[in-house]
């Protein structure tokens, strides 16, 4: 009836307005262009080569009559020896995929021949030569309900212009006989058999791709989740791929109390790949090492390794230190951070401003501790952004410092001062240390056996953009 109608009605309805919803905004987004996709077909022919002229067939058997007399035969030890694929071409399918065509392709193959009839058995080698073969293929991208990428074979065509046999061995008569009889049995299993293979090589590599790590380990204290957020986006010039981009400490993937904002990469084809990097995706790893405690330093004299950290450093900052150790004594700086660092990306700049509380302690001669004073502290770094190994590399430098004293045990005169030796330390101690841990970087892509050339990161309002080729080796 029609309250049965109009009740399925908005019940798709609310299905679709719920499928658009739980579409969430990507942290990293990755743009492969018509460049990329061209360089990755003419490796990816290279690669086809090596693997076919590598590639092992099962024997084949087959029974044809020559007058009255039935002759089996079997064709085992296939081979191919030569393979040529000179007109290549691919493609993007908006709405469905990639498009790939091999033209004029040729290739030989060598084999074994065994027959037996009826009082006869010979044996000798078998070539063939294909050419004039045309392959059409259109796989299918999609987004499988784990986050992984998944490809399915969508169309393949097909077509082949000539298969010559020449046997070599055995008795001349049997060479014309089966000459003439195999060809079109070649014809025919090639026919038959070549979409099929390509379509099982495609589930290999779906099965693959299934396989593949969407939450990566950069370190001991954080993982990347590289899910796809929605299918990717295919269109006449390129291919979008949303990923999800969220850092999460280990052990722990809740999700942050704040989502990406929208973002778009520039409609631009110069570079093979484009990479989106959202403030999103820095503010998660922000709070995921706040959270596991990666951004608590304790810096010791054995670590200050540009400068002596002791008292007597220390009276050339705060002269009131002096009355109390006459004698140096090593000095202990413990920092730690009170919230998770503020990401700010703006036109050509990003900024980290840290708040946070130290403490400073003198080290005594028996190895006990003495507490010397604590405060909170306010620092505004700028960071450097470089690329390396598919890595975004951060190296941190210290713009501004702002301190205001909690407790001491001694009376301070200039807190100015005491600025000052926290300033220095922290450029001289604390910063190099944190940026030998970023300096193992940010994965951003796993792409094995493939380094990104010429990087250029360009920063605008709120996200990275990222403009590079790749170099397959």
């Amino acid at each position: 009836d029609k309250g049965e109608k109009m009740l399925k009605t908005w019940y798709s309805f609310l299905l679709c307005w719920l499928s658009l919803r739980l579409e969430a905004n990507p942290g990293l987004k990755v743009r492969i262009t018509q460049k990329g996709l061209d360089y990755g077909r003419r490796i990816g022919m290279e690669l086809l080569k090596q693997a076919v002229l590598k590639e092992t067939f099962p024997s084949w058997s087959g029974q044809e009559s020559f007058s009255a007399v039935k002759v089996n035969y079997v064709i085992s030890r296939l081979r191919i020896n030569a393979v040529d694929f000179p007109e290549t071409s691919a493609s993007f399918i908006p709405g469905t995929g990639i498009s790939l065509s091999v033209a004029h392709a040729s290739a030989t193959i060598s084999a074994d021949w065994r027959m037996n009839a009826w009082l006869l058995k010979d044996q000798g080698g078998i070539t063939v030569s294909i050419s004039g073969l045309f392959i059409a293929v259109i796989f299918k991208v999609s987004k499988d309900s784990t986050g992984h990428l998944s490809m399915l074979l969508h169309n393949c065509q097909l077509s082949i212009n000539s298969v010559k046999v020449k046997l070599n061995g055995g008795s001349s008569w049997i060479y014309s006989f089966l000459s003439g009889f195999l060809e079109e049995p070649i014809r025919t299993k090639l026919d038959k058999n070549l979409c099929l293979n390509i379509k099982y090589k495609i589930q290999m590599m779906d099965a693959q791709l299934r396989k593949h790590k969407v939450l990566n380990q950069i370190d001991a204290f954080a993982q990347i989740d590289y899910s796809l957020v929605s299918s990717p986006a295919v269109f006449k010039s390129h291919i979008n791929l949303d990923l999800k981009g969220t850092v999460y400490p280990v052990g722990y993937h809740t999700d942050p109390p704040f989502v990406p904002a929208p973002f778009a990469l520039p409609n631009k084809g110069d570079s093979m790949l484009y990479l989106g990097v959202s403030s999103y995706f820095l503010k998660s790893a922000s709070l995921a090492y706040y959270r596991a405690g990666a951004l608590n330093i304790t810096i010791s004299e054995e670590l200050a390794t540009t400068f002596n950290l002791n008292t007597t450093l220390f009276k050339d900052f705060v002269p009131e230190i002096a009355p109390s150790y006459v004698t140096a004594c090593p000095v202990l700086l413990k920092l730690m951070a009170t919230s998770p660092p503020a990401v700010s990306l703006n036109a050509d700049r990003c900024i980290l401003q840290t708040t946070g509380c130290v403490e400073v302690f003198a080290v005594l001669p028996n190895s006990t501790t003495r507490y010397i004073f604590a405060g909170n502290l306010t620092a505004s770094t700028r960071a450097n952004l470089t690329i390396t190994k598919q890595k975004l590399i951060i190296s941190l430098l210290l713009k501004r410092l702002q301190f205001s004293l909690l407790h001491s045990t001694l009376g301070f005169s200039e807190m100015s001062l005491v600025e000052n030796f926290l300033s220095y330390a922290l450029r001289s101690a604390v910063i190099p240390v944190i940026n030998d841990k970023l300096g193992k970087g940010f994965p951003l892509l796993n792409l094995a056996h493939t380094t990104l050339t010429g990087p250029v990161i360009k920063t605008n309002q709120g996200h990275l953009v990222i403009s590079t080729d790749i170099h397959y080796k």
